[in-house]
């Protein structure tokens, strides 16, 4: 958008038209010319992959008490030096977060990490899925 603005600012000044950005966007806006631009996002999940996939254990399952069923995560944080990785572990009654690790690799120990924090704070595990 910054080209059609430099590419149209001399014809705008040959026409004595003062116009900024934000008017031009406007103009666009109103008579239905502005297009919205595509957002990219990283694609991190390849489900067809060689590895052994494992059943849903607790699909037909209804949760009914805390401690009962966790879930485990991992989102991609990203900042100016990169990214981080969030490893949380949730418990799917109370959807309180028990357990989690920051870090700055993807590697096993960070979910192990949210994993130990989880099992420390719980008060009851047995049964636990």
């Amino acid at each position: 958008m910054r080209k059609l603005v430099k590419s149209l600012d001399d014809e705008f000044t040959k026409a004595n038209l003062k116009v900024g950005r934000d008017t031009l966007f406007n103009v666009l806006r109103k008579h239905q010319m502005l297009t919205l631009r595509k957002k990219y996002s990283s694609r991190t999940t390849n489900s067809l992959h060689r590895f052994y996939k494992y059943k849903n254990i607790i699909k037909d399952i209804e949760v009914t008490r805390p401690n009962q069923v966790w879930a485990s995560d991992i989102t991609y944080i990203r900042t100016v030096k990169g990214f981080c990785y969030l490893a949380l572990i949730t418990d799917m009654y109370s959807r309180k977060i028990v357990g989690y690790d920051l870090s700055d690799s993807l590697e096993l120990n960070g979910c192990v990490r949210a994993l130990n924090k989880a099992l420390y704070h719980a008060k009851n595990t047995k049964g636990l899925i």
